[in-house]
Protein backbone atom coordinates (compact mmCIF):
# COMPACT_ATOMS: atom_id res chain seq x y z
CA UNK A 1 0.00 0.00 0.00
CA UNK A 2 1.14 3.73 -0.86
CA UNK A 3 1.75 6.06 1.79
CA UNK A 4 0.08 9.14 1.34
CA UNK A 5 3.02 11.01 0.55
CA UNK A 6 3.94 8.74 -2.11
CA UNK A 7 0.70 8.93 -4.17
CA UNK A 8 0.59 10.68 -7.41
CA UNK A 9 -2.32 13.38 -8.36
CA UNK A 10 -3.30 11.71 -12.53
CA UNK A 11 -3.57 15.04 -13.39
CA UNK A 12 0.01 15.12 -12.93
CA UNK A 13 -0.06 12.75 -15.72
CA UNK A 14 -2.03 14.62 -18.00
CA UNK A 15 0.23 17.59 -17.58
CA UNK A 16 3.51 15.50 -17.70
CA UNK A 17 2.33 13.88 -21.10
CA UNK A 18 1.48 17.74 -22.75
CA UNK A 19 4.95 18.66 -21.06
CA UNK A 20 7.25 17.32 -18.27
CA UNK A 21 8.34 21.17 -17.34
CA UNK A 22 4.81 22.09 -16.75
CA UNK A 23 4.76 19.25 -14.93
CA UNK A 24 7.36 20.27 -12.53
CA UNK A 25 6.25 23.89 -12.08
CA UNK A 26 2.72 22.68 -11.27
CA UNK A 27 3.28 19.38 -8.93
CA UNK A 28 6.97 20.41 -7.87
CA UNK A 29 7.16 24.02 -7.56
CA UNK A 30 3.11 24.35 -7.06
CA UNK A 31 3.19 26.97 -9.44
CA UNK A 32 0.28 27.97 -11.21
CA UNK A 33 -1.29 30.41 -13.36
CA UNK A 34 -4.39 31.28 -15.53
CA UNK A 35 -4.84 31.73 -19.01
CA UNK A 36 -8.34 31.96 -20.90
CA UNK A 37 -7.79 28.20 -21.82
CA UNK A 38 -7.97 27.86 -17.44
CA UNK A 39 -10.72 30.29 -16.56
CA UNK A 40 -13.20 28.59 -19.56
CA UNK A 41 -12.14 24.71 -18.10
CA UNK A 42 -12.84 25.70 -14.22
CA UNK A 43 -16.24 27.23 -15.45
CA UNK A 44 -16.39 24.14 -17.38
CA UNK A 45 -15.63 21.52 -14.25
CA UNK A 46 -18.16 23.68 -12.02
CA UNK A 47 -20.91 21.70 -12.96
CA UNK A 48 -19.87 18.28 -11.88
CA UNK A 49 -17.13 19.65 -8.85
CA UNK A 50 -19.78 18.74 -6.46
CA UNK A 51 -20.32 15.16 -5.45
CA UNK A 52 -23.83 14.19 -6.72
CA UNK A 53 -25.94 11.30 -7.53
CA UNK A 54 -28.81 11.76 -10.30
CA UNK A 55 -30.16 9.42 -13.05
CA UNK A 56 -30.46 10.66 -16.33
CA UNK A 57 -32.09 8.27 -18.75
CA UNK A 58 -31.39 5.08 -18.01
CA UNK A 59 -28.12 5.46 -16.38
CA UNK A 60 -26.21 6.84 -12.79
CA UNK A 61 -24.70 9.90 -13.12
CA UNK A 62 -22.17 10.48 -10.52
CA UNK A 63 -20.34 13.27 -9.83
CA UNK A 64 -16.85 14.32 -8.55
CA UNK A 65 -15.75 10.87 -7.77
CA UNK A 66 -12.71 10.27 -5.81
CA UNK A 67 -10.12 7.97 -7.56
CA UNK A 68 -7.42 6.10 -5.56
CA UNK A 69 -4.87 3.48 -6.77
CA UNK A 70 -2.57 1.84 -4.13
CA UNK A 71 -0.70 -0.50 -6.79
CA UNK A 72 0.34 2.53 -8.82
CA UNK A 73 0.10 5.11 -6.16
CA UNK A 74 -2.30 7.41 -7.88
CA UNK A 75 -5.00 9.68 -6.26
CA UNK A 76 -7.60 12.15 -8.12
CA UNK A 77 -10.86 12.32 -9.39
CA UNK A 78 -13.33 11.51 -11.86
CA UNK A 79 -15.78 14.13 -13.15
CA UNK A 80 -18.72 12.19 -13.44
CA UNK A 81 -18.55 8.54 -13.34
CA UNK A 82 -21.76 6.74 -15.67
CA UNK A 83 -23.07 3.77 -14.27
CA UNK A 84 -24.97 2.06 -17.13
CA UNK A 85 -27.91 -0.39 -16.61
CA UNK A 86 -25.73 -3.53 -16.66
CA UNK A 87 -23.47 -2.10 -13.98
CA UNK A 88 -20.72 -1.08 -16.49
CA UNK A 89 -18.68 2.16 -15.59
CA UNK A 90 -17.71 4.81 -17.89
CA UNK A 91 -15.35 7.55 -16.85
CA UNK A 92 -16.56 10.92 -17.90
CA UNK A 93 -13.40 13.76 -18.26
CA UNK A 94 -14.60 17.03 -18.99
CA UNK A 95 -12.65 19.63 -21.43
CA UNK A 96 -13.69 23.15 -22.28
CA UNK A 97 -12.54 22.93 -25.98
CA UNK A 98 -13.93 21.18 -29.49
CA UNK A 99 -13.51 17.59 -29.96
CA UNK A 100 -10.26 16.43 -30.86
CA UNK A 101 -7.70 14.22 -29.93
CA UNK A 102 -5.25 14.12 -27.53
CA UNK A 103 -2.86 11.82 -26.12
CA UNK A 104 -2.97 13.98 -22.66
CA UNK A 105 -6.69 13.69 -22.22
CA UNK A 106 -6.89 9.97 -22.86
CA UNK A 107 -4.17 9.11 -20.72
CA UNK A 108 -5.65 10.72 -18.14
CA UNK A 109 -9.30 9.06 -18.45
CA UNK A 110 -7.61 6.10 -18.88
CA UNK A 111 -5.59 6.47 -15.13
CA UNK A 112 -9.11 7.13 -13.76
CA UNK A 113 -10.63 3.80 -15.57
CA UNK A 114 -7.55 1.98 -13.95
CA UNK A 115 -8.11 3.40 -10.73
CA UNK A 116 -12.30 2.54 -10.68
CA UNK A 117 -10.89 -0.65 -11.59
CA UNK A 118 -9.06 -0.96 -8.44
CA UNK A 119 -11.59 0.48 -6.34
CA UNK A 120 -14.91 -1.65 -7.52
CA UNK A 121 -13.16 -4.89 -9.36
CA UNK A 122 -15.13 -4.17 -12.57
CA UNK A 123 -13.37 -4.05 -15.95
CA UNK A 124 -13.56 -0.92 -17.51
CA UNK A 125 -13.18 -1.24 -21.45
CA UNK A 126 -14.01 2.60 -22.31
CA UNK A 127 -13.74 6.29 -21.18
CA UNK A 128 -15.47 9.21 -22.45
CA UNK A 129 -13.72 12.58 -23.27
CA UNK A 130 -16.84 14.91 -23.08
CA UNK A 131 -15.61 18.40 -25.20
CA UNK A 132 -17.47 21.27 -23.62
CA UNK A 133 -17.08 23.40 -26.66
CA UNK A 134 -18.96 21.26 -29.41
CA UNK A 135 -21.04 19.37 -26.58
CA UNK A 136 -19.92 16.42 -27.96
CA UNK A 137 -18.50 12.89 -26.49
CA UNK A 138 -15.30 11.26 -27.24
CA UNK A 139 -15.27 7.17 -26.61
CA UNK A 140 -11.42 6.46 -25.42
CA UNK A 141 -10.77 2.77 -25.60
CA UNK A 142 -8.85 1.71 -22.62
CA UNK A 143 -6.23 -0.09 -24.38
CA UNK A 144 -3.17 -2.46 -23.39
CA UNK A 145 -1.17 0.10 -25.29
CA UNK A 146 -3.00 2.87 -23.23
CA UNK A 147 -2.52 0.87 -20.03
CA UNK A 148 1.01 0.45 -20.44
CA UNK A 149 1.38 4.36 -21.27
CA UNK A 150 0.11 5.31 -17.96
CA UNK A 151 1.68 2.65 -15.92
CA UNK A 152 5.48 4.08 -18.13
CA UNK A 153 4.22 8.06 -17.31
CA UNK A 154 3.54 6.87 -13.31
CA UNK A 155 7.28 6.19 -13.03
CA UNK A 156 8.25 8.90 -15.11
CA UNK A 157 6.23 11.20 -12.84
CA UNK A 158 7.34 10.02 -10.02
CA UNK A 159 11.02 9.80 -10.89
CA UNK A 160 11.28 13.70 -11.71
CA UNK A 161 9.17 14.69 -8.65
CA UNK A 162 11.51 12.57 -6.63
CA UNK A 163 14.90 14.06 -8.21
CA UNK A 164 13.69 17.21 -7.62
CA UNK A 165 15.07 18.47 -11.34
CA UNK A 166 13.55 21.15 -13.40
CA UNK A 167 13.01 19.52 -17.17
CA UNK A 168 13.72 22.16 -20.18
CA UNK A 169 10.97 23.68 -22.22
CA UNK A 170 9.18 21.75 -24.42
CA UNK A 171 10.78 22.20 -27.90
CA UNK A 172 7.11 22.81 -29.35
CA UNK A 173 6.00 26.84 -29.92
CA UNK A 174 2.13 25.86 -30.15
CA UNK A 175 2.37 24.15 -27.08
CA UNK A 176 3.90 27.06 -25.31
CA UNK A 177 1.29 29.54 -26.94
CA UNK A 178 -1.43 27.33 -25.41
CA UNK A 179 0.24 27.12 -21.72
CA UNK A 180 -0.53 29.47 -18.60
CA UNK A 181 2.79 28.95 -16.86
CA UNK A 182 4.07 30.53 -20.03
CA UNK A 183 5.19 33.73 -18.63
CA UNK A 184 6.38 31.52 -14.53
CA UNK A 185 8.38 28.81 -17.65
CA UNK A 186 10.25 31.53 -19.93
CA UNK A 187 11.07 29.17 -22.68
CA UNK A 188 12.43 31.84 -24.22
CA UNK A 189 14.51 32.96 -22.09
CA UNK A 190 15.67 29.09 -21.10
CA UNK A 191 16.41 28.27 -24.89
CA UNK A 192 18.22 31.60 -25.49
CA UNK A 193 20.65 31.08 -22.15
CA UNK A 194 21.47 27.08 -23.43
CA UNK A 195 22.14 28.69 -27.01
CA UNK A 196 24.54 31.32 -25.37
CA UNK A 197 26.28 28.90 -23.20
CA UNK A 198 26.85 26.32 -26.20
CA UNK A 199 27.95 29.02 -28.36
CA UNK A 200 30.73 30.02 -25.77
CA UNK A 201 31.83 26.76 -25.37
CA UNK A 202 32.35 26.73 -29.36
CA UNK A 203 34.15 29.86 -28.89
CA UNK A 204 36.64 28.71 -27.02
CA UNK A 205 37.51 25.29 -28.18
CA UNK A 206 41.09 24.91 -29.32
CA UNK A 207 41.34 23.89 -32.92
CA UNK A 208 42.27 20.55 -34.02
CA UNK A 209 44.97 21.46 -36.00
CA UNK A 210 46.37 24.37 -33.40
CA UNK A 211 49.82 22.71 -31.99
Amino acid sequence: MSEPDELISISALQHYSYCPRQCALIHQEQTFTENVFTVRGRFVHERVDEPETRTEGDREIQTSVPLVSERLGLIGKSDVVEVLPDGSLYPVEYKHGPRRNREHDDIQVAAQAICLEEMTGKRIAEGVIYHHGSRRRRIVPITPELRAKVEEITKSVRALLQSGEMPPPADDPALCRGCSLKDACQPELVKSGKRIRQLTDTLFEPEEDAV
